[in-house]
């Protein structure tokens, strides 16, 4: 059976002067003016087409809950006190403490006082979450024992919880995820969308806290590439999959955040068609989290540059994100990503009340 799918296109400024021309885009700051049809046999496309927002009410039965998806706002994150509003784009800085790290070498390593201190650094420079993770999913990287994951993390994590930063654990472990979440961690990253332990569902759904689900090439092995030829189609239907069986289990989809994991089972081709089509993935009707910063892809198309000289390609993808409708954008180069989505809310504050 042919299935259709709708991506959000023909972005537009203002929607001033447009009224039935253009559709709000998850509540945020986006406007757009068509939608991408695209028709697939379940292997491959086989259509597409751009149909015109006025006409939404001929698209298919299919794609009419889609519709209502795409233009439903997306809640707030409610983080105990705090509250990470999503009708905006927010940063959520990475906070490595591992000793392998591809980013920083291991720069928070065996300190959780300095570790913490860059939290609070990032929360001050603009950061909405500190993403603080102690094991390193960089390709070829051993997993880390639930014991030593979970000395690594807690004392930075109870150091920010106290401080008042707002804190995501990025961890594929159900024992690391307990440990924290009672320590003060407010969200539950995944790079294995809650597949990698068996415990792992169970346990968000009893903590009652918001989660991102990733897509990554196998729970076990993320980095093993599972893609067919068209990955954007790929993944979302994978995510898809994923965010039903969260939300039957327990878990309201408004906890639920999608991110298609940029890098992890990937080629640069899989990437940068992922990025493309990033605005489909509103179709799921979560929020959006987007993690390209300082990634490889960045190097391949910028004359094989280190990780720490990536800085440009980074507020490029972060910006793109912003852009296509990405709630969340995790990077590592806080300040300078803020201030470009600054400069970026400016231009659409300007539209929205200009001429």
């Amino acid at each position: 059976m042919n299935r259709f799918y709708l991506r959000p296109t023909a972005f537009v400024d203002t929607p001033v002067g447009f009224d039935g021309q253009v559709a709000r885009l998850a509540g945020g700051l986006l406007w757009h003016a068509a939608f991408e049809l695209i028709e697939s046999d379940g292997d491959r496309r086989i259509s597409k087409r751009l149909v015109p927002v006025s006409e939404g009410g001929s698209l298919p039965d299919e794609v009419q809950p889609v519709l209502q998806r795409l233009a439903a706002p997306r809640p707030p994150l409610e983080l105990g006190s705090r509250t990470i509003r999503l009708d905006q784009p927010q940063v959520a800085a990475i906070l490595n403490v591992t000793p392998d790290s591809f980013s920083d070498g291991g720069a928070n390593f065996d300190n959780p006082e300095a570790a913490a201190d860059a939290g609070v650094r990032a929360a001050g420079e603009g950061a909405a979450l500190v993403d603080v993770g102690g094991e390193s999913t960089r390709p070829g990287a051993e997993p880390a024992w639930e014991g030593d994951e979970i000395a690594r993390v807690l004392p930075v994590i109870e150091r920010l919880a106290r401080a008042g930063v707002a804190v995501s654990i990025d961890t594929r472990k159900a024992e690391v995820m307990e440990a924290v979440l009672a320590a003060g961690a407010a969200i539950v990253n995944d790079v294995s969308a809650l597949l990698y332990d068996d415990r792992a569902l169970d346990l968000v759904v009893r903590a009652g806290c918001p989660v991102i689900l990733m897509h990554a090439g196998d729970p076990r092995d993320l980095h093993e590439r599972t893609l067919g030829p068209d990955p954007l189609l790929q993944v979302y239907d994978w995510l898809e999959e994923r965010v039903a069986a969260v939300e039957a289990a327990g878990v309201p989809r408004a906890k639920i955040v999608v991110d298609p994991g940029i890098g992890f089972g990937k080629s640069l081709a899989d990437n940068l068609a992922l990025l493309n089509g990033l605005a489909l993935f509103q179709g799921l009707g979560c929020a959006l989290m987007l993690g390209a910063s300082r990634k490889r892809m960045i190097g391949a198309l910028s004359g094989e540059a280190p990780a720490d000289r990536r800085l440009g390609g980074s507020v490029a993808l972060a910006v793109t994100g912003a852009m296509l409708g990405a709630q969340l954008l995790r990077v590592h180069d806080v300040a300078e990503t803020v201030q470009a989505l600054r400069v970026w809310r400016g231009l659409r504050d300007q539209a929205l009340t200009g001429p």
